[in-house]
């Protein structure tokens, strides 16, 4: 069988990887020398912690399991499973974390709710003021910058996979091939459409107006911190963010604690994730509303300098890099993804959000399963 993949991010490269696990050749078409969006400009996170029970938390456990088992064949990965903390600082917070651990799903995210002290043994770098932290043991890290290369380099080494950069795809050719730009047809049993956040030109072609939009979010990277950042961290606001939350206690909560203005204009959230490199990604704003600006505003920094310093107690290394990146959201925001047959033999594969860095193994290993690969 031969499978055509268009799109070298992520959730393509994982569903080339994939074709390729059950024999299958694959040719990877890419429009620019390597992917260049959302599949880098993001935290690496597995993050498990905040998932929406049902569908969502399965595909992100069972990727997180597919992410371990990759990163043991391919340590270009940069694959660590250091587990996450949300320090809380009141007791109104406090009640976020405690009615998470009585989640009937508690066990399978690793939750548990830890002291002051305790946390700091974990994490020696959180210096700072805070009452407890909940912890969320299956929560991991891979290098987003590297990751689709460092997977590329394996499959190269199969001899079943051939990768074409600097080549779009145009067109949709009867069944099971796309022309790219250059004039060439690129024909095998499937073809997959991994087109990240570009919805207009082919994917309207060949699906009209799918139900994803797109978000914006603003985020950055500091010189090395110069000791070991152990988990990921994240912020109360995450609460408010990510379903797995949702409960009479977060009511609480957004009764009672206002969000700070700048996090709450720009719908923010802190996640902090250590390079392998010592410096720390650091995020993140989303917006929502098109057309999105084309500059970068510095409250959002500034405001999550504070927080970071906050937990550290200490001041934050130089910012080294500073970007914003687009991804594509399911409008429905309970589904995990939009798969679509737009043609015999031809798949749309786009819309997981925020979580295509944690869920993309599991994804394309659904569409693997549902095509018959």
């Amino acid at each position: 069988m031969k499978v055509i993949v268009v799109g070298a991010g992520v959730v393509g490269t994982m569903h080339a990887w994939h074709a390729v696990e059950r024999g299958h050749e694959v040719v990877h078409i890419e429009r620019e020398a390597e992917a260049r969006g959302a599949s880098l400009r993001n935290f690496g996170q597995i993050w498990v912690s905040g998932r929406a029970g049902g569908e969502e938390l399965d595909t992100a456990l069972r990727a997180r399991e597919l992410w371990e088992a990759i990163g043991a064949r391919v340590p270009g990965l940069g694959f660590r499973a250091i587990g996450s903390l949300t320090p809380v600082r009141n007791a109104l917070e406090r009640a976020v974390a405690e009615a998470a651990l009585a989640r009937p799903d508690a066990a399978a995210r690793g939750y548990e709710l830890l002291t002051a002290d305790e946390a700091r043994a974990l994490n020696p770098a959180l210096r700072g003021e805070f009452e407890a932290a909940l912890r969320c043991e299956r929560d991991a890290a891979v290098e987003p910058r590297t990751a689709q290369l460092a997977l590329r380099e394996a499959l190269l080494a199969t001899g079943k996979y051939t990768f074409l950069p600097n080549r779009e795809v145009r067109d949709v050719v009867g069944e099971h091939a796309v022309r790219d730009d250059r004039g060439e047809t690129h024909g095998g049993d499937a073809v997959v459409l991994c087109t990240g956040a570009s919805l207009s030109g082919l994917v309207r072609e060949v699906a009209g107006e799918v139900p994803v939009r797109r978000v914006r979010l603003q985020m950055m990277q500091t010189d090395p911190l110069g000791e070991p950042l152990t988990t990921s961290v994240a912020d109360a606001d995450s609460f408010r963010y990510y379903p797995a939350y949702a409960s009479g206690a977060l009511d609480a909560l957004n009764a009672g604690q206002a969000q700070d203005p700048t996090a709450a204009a720009h719908r923010m959230q802190l996640l902090m994730v250590q390079r392998l490199d010592g410096g720390l990604t650091v995020g993140d704003t989303h917006e929502y509303e098109h057309p999105f600006a084309f500059d970068t505003l510095e409250d959002p920094y500034e405001h999550l300098t504070r927080v970071v310093e906050s937990f550290l107690g200490r001041p934050l290394p130089r910012i080294r890099r500073r970007w914003a990146g687009v991804y594509a959201q399911c409008v429905d925001t309970t589904r995990v993804v939009h798969r679509q047959k737009v043609r015999d033999g031809v798949w749309l594969v786009t819309g997981p959000g925020g979580r295509g860095m944690t869920c993309s193994p599991a994804i394309a290993e659904t569409t693997a399963n549902e095509l018959g690969w």
